[in-house]
């Protein structure tokens, strides 16, 4: 979907400022709601980008599309004191902040304001323009927040999608995440190798899609 061309660098700029921060503040401030202040102490219950920008996950966020920003340390022991559920609700919420900014970036398409084709024509001419249109603008940001969502969302440590997973999967299946956490990130550069993550998350990405901005 994505090219190299100043507007289209400029609109991954804006996700990369403000979902990436966005996502991490939201797992920092719900660790906080629950009493962990670890990441208060570490400096990340902000929404400042510089402090959660990772440098080689931003580098690729701006020429691909996609990347990560760093980690926000939390205390699990402290959290399962609190509440069974605080560590899934700590994970669940950067992904939730990247579903919530993509339907607020989509009501001017639910509004008509502006429209998927308008968009669509923005980013195919986007070699011939330095800024992006606000419909190309809205479309990249509902579509990278999207991806993000659902990216986070698999059940493989590191994501998110693990800590969810192991709280709402029945013991015999959470023991299973448990033992293959040590090689999990090669399971998943595996599936970015062989295109399995697209198989996995176009089909639900497109859906998301037609629902958001038609």
């Amino acid at each position: 979907m994505f090219g190299l061309d100043p507007s289209t660098l400029i609109s991954h700029l804006f996700v990369l400022l403000t979902a990436f921060s966005v996502h991490e503040f939201a797992h920092a401030w719900t660790a906080n709601f629950f009493g962990d202040d670890t990441p208060r102490l570490n400096g990340r219950l902000t929404l400042n980008p510089l402090v959660h920008l990772d440098p080689m996950g931003s580098l690729l966020m701006l020429i691909a599309g996609f990347g990560w920003a760093k980690p926000v340390p939390v205390n699990p022991y402290v959290l399962e004191r609190r509440s069974p559920a605080a560590l899934m609700l700590v994970a669940l919420a950067g992904p939730l902040s990247n579903l919530l900014m993509a339907v607020l970036a989509a009501i001017p398409f639910q509004l008509g304001l502006v429209s998927i084709q308008e968009a669509q024509f923005d980013y195919a001419t986007s070699s011939g323009h330095f800024l992006p249109t606000l419909p190309q603008l809205l479309l990249v940001f509902v579509y990278i927040n999207l991806l993000l969502m659902l990216f986070n969302l698999i059940p493989l440590y590191p994501l998110d999608g693990e800590k969810v997973a192991m709280y709402f999967f029945p013991p015999s299946w959470a023991s299973v995440l448990e033992r293959i956490r040590p090689i999990s990130p090669l399971i998943l550069l595996a599936l970015v190798f062989i295109g399995g993550l697209n198989w996995i998350i176009t089909p639900t990405l497109n859906l998301l899609i037609r629902l958001l901005v038609g």
